[in-house]
């Protein structure tokens, strides 16, 4: 992470923006200190989330919802969102709401499979 406006921009580093934060951060520490490698964006969309409440700019994450319980999770990929509301509507006989980044929904009922219906 850096506020040094005189850092070059062509370093190949990715980078994060927040318009609500009003900060850019550039994911050296994500890439060379936890080793994120490729998953360096999701892992600091993940963390920033965790700690203001939202998610940065261009980060849109799948919302998964019970129908009859308060659980839920957001997930920034449809693979887990998707393995959530299965396990949680096989274990807990439930249907599961999920929202799509596009807003397309889906729902997991507990008598499917997981796959979309």
């Amino acid at each position: 992470m850096t506020d040094d406006p005189s850092a070059p921009d062509d370093s190949g580093v990715p980078t994060v923006s927040c318009t609500r934060c009003g900060r850019d951060w550039d994911l050296d520490h994500e890439l060379d200190d936890l080793r994120a490698g490729n998953r360096a964006v999701e892992q600091f969309a993940l963390d920033h989330e965790r700690h203001t409440g939202h998610f940065p700019d261009d980060v849109t994450p799948w919302i998964v919802r019970c129908r009859r319980c308060p659980d839920g999770e957001q997930f920034l990929s449809e693979r887990p969102a998707r393995r959530w509301a299965t396990a949680h509507a096989r274990h807990t006989h439930h249907p599961v709401h999920l929202e799509a980044p596009d807003d397309t929904t889906d729902t997991v009922s507990p008598d499917t499979d997981g796959s979309r219906a």
